[in-house]
């Protein structure tokens, strides 16, 4: 009897293995999956002249736009730059006759959140060829590194490290937080061991941590972006006392770029809506040479969810963004969606549009960046939206379309990327219509080119379906691996 009962137990204890054995590896296939129009194809062409097409070179200096143009590709490499039929294609590289098309350089977006590999798909398919991840987890250094071995179709990708912040009402769970000089070096020199090389400052940073962050990072070589920080939160701040940091310490020490205009306003104006002070406040950054990303649609947003009521959470392309990031944030939608943005979001949406443009008028380089990945703001899609907004603002389409190209390129590091010119790499998306006309013909791409790749309609379509291929078990393990 013993030893049946020992068979039987043993059998029990193996079958309960194998079935966990199982289950972990269906957990891993999810954990590592990511959809199959991400993979590289196996042949693309030797290069690809574009050929009589509509310009937008995005050079300084050269006009608008340019008619009758000819742009020859060899491998990831723009190598010429002519008149409409005038260059002439190498054995095995793809002609496109582009009549009546424009080709501009590949959008980047300055401020995302990434948190599964679908949503690299609808980037791509919506001519987004470059991000910057603004929340790092483990998990971005190793996508990082699958990108640069050519192992996943993927736009340029940058991250910050774990967003560095101290005990305050804009901590939550999914940031580092630090109060002590002491901890700010040590969590700096962490990220950087790590293999992060730019950090992410918030706005309750204490001033010893803000500080020392500088210092480290300085010794360091790592770049800096984020909220200007405003100390530790008391009684009455801002509104009848200034904040314990005043806006104007973090100018001159290192920033890359300064993040939401809402933020700047919040920090600068204490919240006050006054467009002489904001004037002000525009001088004193085009003096100073900071970048600001206005992320404007991270407000509109939940203007637009307030007035019709949540219906804008429905949206076409709304199932692209990560199930995790929909559950976490019910509440908040569900607060958006009963508010009445009238009284107070509604007046600041439109501030926030006059602090755009006076930035730009006094010489802010303003670099667009659109917070996708938090909720309702659509991942690719909604760069279409902040350009919008930008010109709403007071841009010109040339502009905005400058500030999601050739200034982000610069200002963030993208190399040899954000113009159209010999030597320049070929991150190029074609357009069926004039985006100087109508600046939101950049949301529906004809073709994108993107390390070589030619990714035609087809593809496209292909890659839109694939955003949809999010996973809320990828994204919670992600989020998980940062806090283990």
């Amino acid at each position: 009897m013993q030893n049946t009962r020992f068979t039987r137990t043993g059998k029990a204890g193996v079958a309960i293995a194998i079935i966990f054995t199982i289950a972990l590896a269906w957990l891993w296939q999810i954990v590592t999956d990511f959809p199959q129009a991400l993979e590289p194809a196996q042949h693309k062409p030797a290069g690809v002249l574009i050929d009589n097409v509509r310009l937008i070179s995005m050079i300084p200096g050269a006009p608008d736009v340019e008619d009758a143009r000819s742009v020859l590709v060899i491998g990831d490499r723009i190598v010429q730059v002519g008149a409409a039929g005038e260059l002439s294609a190498p054995e095995g590289v793809r002609i496109v006759n582009a009549r009546g098309l424009s080709l501009m350089p590949g959008l980047i977006d300055a401020h995302i959140h990434l948190s599964d590999e679908a949503e690299l798909a609808g980037y791509l398919a919506h001519g987004v060829t470059g991000l910057r991840n603004v929340s790092g987890y483990p998990f971005h250094l190793r996508l990082s590194e699958r990108i640069a071995e050519g192992l996943i179709l993927s736009p340029d990708f940058i991250t910050t490290g774990p967003i560095l912040n101290s005990p305050g009402p804009n901590e939550n769970l999914l940031q580092q937080t630090v109060a002590t000089a002491a901890e700010a070096r040590a969590a700096v020199r962490a990220q950087y061991d790590a293999g992060y090389r730019r950090l992410k400052l918030y706005s309750n940073l204490s001033r010893d941590a803000f500080d020392a962050i500088l210092d480290e990072a300085a010794v360091l070589g790592m770049r800096i972006m984020g909220h200007s920080p405003e100390g530790r939160r008391s009684a009455g701040m801002p509104r009848d006392k200034p904040f314990e940091i005043p806006w104007e310490a973090s100018l001159g020490r290192g920033f890359t770029t300064f993040e939401h205009v809402e933020t700047l306003v919040w920090h600068s104006l204490r919240g006050r809506l006054d467009e002489n002070q904001m004037r002000e406040v525009a001088a004193r950054l085009a003096a100073s040479g900071e970048a600001v990303t206005p992320t404007l649609l991270a407000h509109k947003r939940l203007v637009l969810i307030a007035e019709t009521r949540g219906a804008y959470l429905d949206r076409p392309g709304s199932d692209t963004i990560n199930p995790l990031i929909r559950i976490a944030q019910r509440a908040e939608a569900r607060f958006w969606s009963e508010a009445d943005p009238s009284a107070y979001e509604g007046p600041r949406a439109d501030f926030y549009l006059t602090a755009t443009r006076l930035l730009h008028e006094a010489g802010v380089p303003l670099v667009a960046g659109t917070d996708a990945g938090v909720f309702a703001v659509i991942p690719g899609a909604s760069m279409a939206r902040e350009l919008e907004l930008m010109v709403e603002a007071g841009l010109s389409p040339h502009q905005a379309l400058a500030s999601a190209t050739r200034t982000s390129a610069q200002t963030l590091g993208f190399e040899q990327t954000g113009m159209i010119a010999p030597g320049y790499r070929a991150n190029l998306v074609l357009l069926r219509d004039d985006p100087l006309t109508r600046i939101s013909a950049v949301e529906f791409p004809a073709a994108v080119m993107l390390g070589g790749y030619w990714m035609d309609e087809v593809i496209l379509e292909e890659l839109r379906q694939a955003a949809r291929d999010t996973s809320l078990i990828r994204a919670a393990w992600r989020a998980l691996q940062m806090k283990l």
